[in-house]
C-alpha cells in the first residue's frame, strides 16, 4: 500500500469516528491532493479600484481631435499605433525586465504650444486601447496644468500632494476613468518648491512605485516644457523613455537640439512631428497645447 493510500484509509477511518471534521485530518486529506498551478495571468495582481472615478466627456473629446476607444478607423488613430509600439516594446517587452522605469514615459516639448499635452492624451488613450496595458496619465506639468480642461474634469487632489506629504495615500489621489485601463493623477495643489520636491528623494520613491506596482503598467507623465521650466529636466533622469513633440515650420533646430540635450541622461528619446502641414506618417495636429 502506497503513502496516498494509506493515507486516505486513515481519513475513512477518521470519518467513521466521526473526527474527521479536525484541522489535522482535513490537513492530512488536503495531502494527498495534488496541487493545482494557477495559470501565469491568474496570478497577476489585480488592478485596484481607484477610490475615486471621473467620467470623460468622450464625445467632446474626439470632436477636439482626440483619440476614444470609439474611434475605430482614422489617420491619427493608425499614426499613434505606429507611434506606441516601440514605447511598448521598451516599457514591456522582454528588453525592459533589466532597465529600470523604462515603462515610465515622459511627455515633453522644447518650447510652450507645441502640442504635449494633445501627444500625451492621445498617447495615453491609444495605450489603453491595448489589451494587456493599463495607463497611468500623471499631470507632471504642475505650474500651468492643462489635464482638466483638456479632459473635462475638476482640479483634485494629485502629484505635488503626494510629494509635500498631504497625507493622502497614492490610491487615493488616482482617479479611474469610464475608459478601461486608464487611470489619471492629476497635478495637485501648486507648490512654489515645485522643482525641489521633484527632484527629491519622495518623487524617487513615488516613481519606483508607479514603475513596480503592475508588471503591465505604462505611465505617461505630460510635462512641462523643456526650455521653459526645470521641472522636466528634473523629471527625464527618473523616466526610461521621453517623447519630444516638435512643432512642424515653428520649432527651430537650435531649439531642438537644447531641448534634446536636457533629456540626454534618459536612455530612449524620440521625436515626434506635431501639426505637418502635409500628411506624413507619424504627423499629426492638435486642438490643444501647452499654455493654449
Amino acid at each position: 500500500m502506497n503513502l496516498i493510500e494509506e493515507a486516505a484509509k486513515r481519513l475513512r477511518q477518521l470519518e467513521a469516528a466521526g473526527v474527521a471534521s479536525t484541522p489535522r485530518a482535513a490537513q492530512a486529506a488536503a495531502a494527498t491532493q495534488p496541487r493545482r498551478i494557477a495559470p501565469e495571468s491568474a496570478r497577476r495582481p489585480a488592478e485596484a479600484r481607484p477610490a475615486q472615478t471621473r467620467t470623460l466627456d468622450l464625445g467632446r473629446l474626439q470632436a477636439c481631435g482626440f483619440i476614444t476607444p470609439a474611434l475605430r478607423d482614422s489617420k491619427l488613430l493608425h499614426e499613434f499605433r505606429l507611434i506606441k509600439r516601440p514605447l511598448i516594446q521598451h516599457a514591456l517587452g522582454k528588453s525592459a525586465r533589466s532597465a529600470p522605469n523604462r515603462n515610465l514615459i515622459m511627455v515633453t516639448s522644447a518650447l510652450p504650444n507645441e502640442g504635449k499635452t494633445f501627444v500625451a492624451v492621445n498617447l495615453a488613450m491609444s495605450l489603453a486601447m491595448e489589451v494587456d496595458c493599463r495607463v497611468l496619465l500623471v499631470d507632471a506639468d504642475v505650474v500651468a496644468p492643462s489635464l482638466p480642461r483638456v479632459l473635462g474634469v475638476e482640479p483634485a487632489t494629485g502629484l505635488m500632494d503626494l510629494l509635500t506629504g498631504a497625507g493622502t495615500p497614492l490610491q487615493e489621489a488616482v482617479l479611474g476613468t469610464n475608459v478601461e485601463r486608464l487611470s489619471v493623477l492629476l497635478a495637485g495643489t501648486p507648490h512654489s518648491s515645485a522643482s525641489e520636491f521633484l527632484a527629491s528623494e519622495a518623487m524617487a520613491r513615488m516613481l519606483t512605485e508607479l514603475a513596480s506596482h503592475y508588471p503591465d503598467r505604462v505611465v505617461v507623465f505630460d510635462s512641462p516644457p523643456l526650455l521653459a521650466t526645470t521641472e522636466s529636466r528634473v523629471l527625464a533622469t527618473h523616466v526610461g523613455q521621453v517623447i519630444v513633440a516638435v512643432e512642424a515650420q515653428r520649432t527651430t533646430h537650435a531649439a531642438l537640439e537644447s531641448a534634446l540635450s536636457a533629456v540626454e541622461s534618459c536612455p530612449v528619446v524620440y521625436t515626434v512631428l506635431n501639426r505637418a502641414p502635409q500628411s506624413k506618417v507619424g504627423s499629426y495636429y492638435g486642438a490643444y497645447g501647452y499654455g493654449s
